[in-house]
């Protein structure tokens, strides 16, 4: 039931034939992150790499790079798990159904780990500095941990009931840190290690901390589980992976994952903070450098046939996007249960996860209306914004179940905006929340951690015809050029180079609202984006989607065509304007380093290792 650690995975999926090993020697510095992320666009198999530049030990990667490998890889316990799922959205369906959990208990006792005097991973011992030292992108500060699983309990109530799983971003060497002796721990804020450093900082305790990678690939999908706070992911890990995890108890240290490859166990001492980054991250920018933790590393573990298992983040799709649908797929009935009143949500990928949250709400509070508005919408998305990780979320954009066509949801992106713009009234359903807490890695906003957020909530009937051709009396003010139409409603321009400074609006883009609301026509277009590249942005929906919400803070970046203000409400009479310009103050674009591609087409040549695949 389930694989108990990474070579155990490795060849099973090898038996399959969806794993191709390479023995051409490659480098760990930006080679081998670009070969994963060419091979998972091409849907390609996971890879083994035998021989890697200057480190003894292989690396593994795209394990979960398509939908079909990840089922298979948990395909003895996703059914389970799933009806669990659903178990706690309504618990009398046990009562009603036994038959359909009778693998329920057996699923219970697997959540609880197995305490281990010993194990694998406790075989050897090394130094961070032999470790393999994977750099992504060419700006890096260094190389990273990309999968690995930070685990640490409450110095307040220790144990496995108390602790966490999670997957934060672990820098092994650069900048200020003493080789060897220090690593870097970027987590992000709403992450369940906060609750526990800030604990330990009352109590004036180091914080113990232990950083397995590899093992059962259970635990590196419970690492990046959005689970309520209180639940412990190493329970989910067990039931995910069809066995009890094996935890190594060790007098004064926290337990060990007995079946991962390498664990790096160590503490966090308060004021030692240092620089960390730059990194290319899942917006698709750089996330640039700031201080976060340190951690002071006292070992590092090893079992004899340790794989070290990786990924690379950047512009999605990338391999964390099959995450994120998978971890949906477990978690969609939830939704409900979690978040009275909401009955879908979709983090969307294409935007970067948090920039744009879709959802779809009731809207009951006055069912006797001659004409439904957003009322308990309003309440639906004050709600997502207020628990778990959607409270990251930078625009909120929710319609109302009762108005959707049947079969239509907030996973058709191209559908449910066009339903929202047919109905949105601009002067009543925009919410602004200012100078509020935002995602660590958006650089939108007017500081580390600090923006805003918009609900955009829709409800009734259709307002609108959507344009579907520029207008014809469309003069634009000097600068904006190259209207373009997007899709129906949804206008790009190309606007002038960005040169204002952090926290400042732009008079360009407020003369381009005035002169836009002279245009006749122009109210069939009630979204208007304006971008440093206006043939990029309407290419595509995943280009529409990247530009429009990673570059654009909704406070600062949004203009309208007639805007007005009214006792500090917000509104426009023809249409928004979005300024999703690249800004001055904005973290560069990943960009991938040209001669290194060339290195991975010989790869594909024929002949070689990938030919057929890249």
């Amino acid at each position: 039931m389930g694989y108990r650690n990474t070579r155990e995975c490795l060849d099973a999926l090898e038996a399959r034939g969806e794993l191709v090993r390479i023995d051409k020697c490659v480098d760990a510095k930006l080679e081998i992150g670009a070969i994963q992320r060419r091979v998972f666009r091409a849907k390609g198999p996971a890879l083994l790499f035998a021989n890697v530049r200057g480190c003894r030990f292989p690396m593994a990667a795209n394990l979960y790079g398509t939908r079909e490998r990840m089922r298979f890889i948990f395909r003895d316990t996703l059914e389970t798990v799933e009806r669990l799922m659903k178990l706690k959205l309504d618990p009398m369906e046990c009562l009603r159904r036994p038959w359909q959990y009778l693998g329920a208990p057996r699923t219970a006792w697997h959540t609880l780990p197995r305490k281990v005097s010993n194990g694998p991973v406790m075989a050897n011992e090394t130094v961070v500095s032999s470790l393999p030292e994977l750099q992504s992108w060419p700006m890096d500060g260094g190389p990273y941990v990309t999968l690995p699983q930070v685990y640490t309990e409450d110095p307040a109530a220790p144990g496995f009931a108390g602790s966490n799983l999670g997957m934060y971003r672990v820098q092994l060497s650069g900048n200020d840190y003493v080789r060897d002796r220090e690593v870097g721990l970027h987590y992000q804020i709403h992450r369940g290690i906060g609750h526990h450093h800030a604990e330990a900082l009352r109590r004036g305790e180091p914080l113990k901390v232990n950083i397995a990678v590899g093992g059962a690939p259970s635990m590196t999908l419970a690492a990046m589980m959005p689970l309520p706070e209180g639940l412990a992911e190493i329970f989910f890990a067990g039931a995910l992976g069809g066995h009890r995890i094996s935890m190594v108890m060790r007098p004064g240290g926290l337990p060990i994952p007995a079946e991962a490859d390498f664990c790096i166990c160590g503490t966090v001492v308060r004021g030692g903070e240092k620089p960390e980054g730059p990194f290319g991250d899942h917006l698709g920018y750089y996330s640039l450098a700031h201080d976060f933790p340190v951690l002071k590393v006292d070992k590092v573990y090893h079992r004899d046939d340790a794989i070290w298992p990786f990924t690379t983040v950047g512009r999605p799709p990338q391999e964390d996007t099959l995450f994120g649908q998978f971890v949906h797929e477990l978690t969609a009935e939830l939704v409900p249960s979690v978040f009275a009143g909401v009955h879908e949500v979709h983090a969307v990928d294409a935007a970067g996860v948090h920039p744009l949250l879709l959802a779809v709400g009731s809207e009951r509070y006055v069912p006797y209306a001659a004409e439904r508005q957003p009322q308990e919408l309003l309440t639906n998305a004050m709600a997502l914004l207020g628990n778990t990780q959607t409270s990251l979320s930078k625009y909120v954009l929710i319609a109302a179940r009762e108005d959707l066509p049947q079969g239509l949801g907030c996973h058709d992106v191209p559908a449910f905006f066009r339903h929202l713009l047919e109905r949105a009234d601009l002067t009543r359903d925009l919410h602004f929340i200012t100078r509020t807490t935002i995602d660590t890695l958006d650089y939108s906003g007017i500081s580390l951690n600090q923006g805003s957020k918009l609900i955009f909530a829709v409800a009734g009937s259709r307002k609108r015809e959507l344009g579907a051709e520029v207008p014809s009396g469309l003069d634009l003010p000097r600068g904006f050029r190259d209207p373009r139409v997007f899709a129906p409603g949804m206008l790009v321009i190309k606007g002038p180079k960005h040169q204002r400074k952090r926290d400042q609006q732009d008079p360009a883009l407020e003369r381009l609202g005035e002169t836009l609301a002279r245009v006749p026509g122009i109210e069939g277009f009630p979204l208007i984006v304006v971008a440093d590249d206006a043939r990029f942005t309407a290419e595509n929906w995943d280009n529409f989607l990247w530009v429009t919400f990673t570059r654009s803070d909704p406070a600062t970046d949004i203009y309208g065509a007639g805007a007005f203000t009214h006792a500090k409400h917000w509104g426009a009479e023809k249409a928004l304007v979005v300024d999703a310009r690249l800004k001055t103050y904005h973290a560069p674009p990943l960009e991938d380093d040209p001669e290194v591609e060339k290195r991975v087409d010989e790869l594909g040549a024929k002949g070689g290792p990938l030919h057929g695949i890249i």
